[in-house]
């Protein structure tokens, strides 16, 4: 049997990256950038690998879930919420090597549409939507400063920037500190530190349970809400948002 191994570092490149995409998508991440990619290729290097007769030792479990555990590391990351979703792509693809060698005895059509049903149940039963909750990716761009969250979409959030009536977002403070060099500290203090950082406005807010405030905001042109670009304007908390680390903003019921 002739193995050809441009065909099987393309083929676990589709693979992987429809798993990773579906893991990012099953925890209501954003779907990733190049880190995503990278970790794919990855994969797809120690799939070429396992083929070679020196390196057929590489196909072995444990090898198989270091590799995979790396590729996790190197897609999502090495943070509390990275490791969940590592270990849940870690379950994914054993789970789909084990229904397509079941299934299909390892045949590429079988491999393959197994991935890609996984990418199509985690994009059409999950979509945004995480236990009932839905979560927004969000990137904001100034000059050469990027972040990028994810916001929970909270219908009971009804901030509005005053001048122009729209609905806001609200960013936590180290997203502050990141954007606009601003501490935690100086976040608490919106009304001195607006009078020292022109283009900072004030937008008055009420909780439940708590006494009305005041949050810095701004206006920002290059904002990501989902899958478009668009103006917004953002209001900087000066304590943490979100609950571990599913989410680190909020956005309102209409974004």
């Amino acid at each position: 049997m002739t193995v050809y191994l441009d065909l099987v570092v393309g083929l676990n490149f589709l693979v992987d990256l429809l798993l990773l995409l579906g893991t990012n998508r099953l925890c209501g991440f954003a779907p990733g950038g190049l880190r995503t990619a990278g970790a794919a290729l990855l994969g797809a290097v120690y799939g070429a690998a396992c083929m070679l007769p020196r390196f057929s030792f590489l196909g072995s479990t444990l090898w198989r879930l270091i590799f995979l555990g790396l590729m996790g590391i190197l897609a999502f990351g090495m943070n509390q919420s990275a490791w969940k979703r590592t270990g849940i792509f870690v379950l994914l693809s054993m789970a789909m090597g084990g229904i397509a060698m079941g299934m299909g005895k390892g045949e590429i059509p079988m491999l393959l549409l197994s991935a890609a049903s996984v990418w199509i149940l985690c994009r059409i039963g999950f979509g945004g939507t995480v236990g009932g909750k839905t979560y927004i990716p969000i990137t904001v761009t100034e000059g050469d400063r990027s972040v990028s969250v994810i916001a929970l979409k909270d219908t009971g959030n009804s901030l509005r920037d005053p001048i122009s009536g729209e609905q806001v977002l609200i960013l936590g403070p180290e997203m502050g500190e990141k954007l606009l060099g601003l501490s935690a500290a100086a976040l608490s203090s919106p009304l001195e530190t607006m009078l020292t950082h022109p283009g900072l406005r004030l937008i008055p807010y009420n909780a439940v349970g708590q006494p009305g405030g005041m949050l810095l905001g701004k206006r920002f042109s290059r904002v990501r809400i989902g899958d478009h670009w668009a103006s917004a304007v953002i209001a900087f908390a000066p304590e943490k948002i979100g609950v571990g680390t599913m989410y680190q903003a909020l956005a309102g019921g209409n974004c």
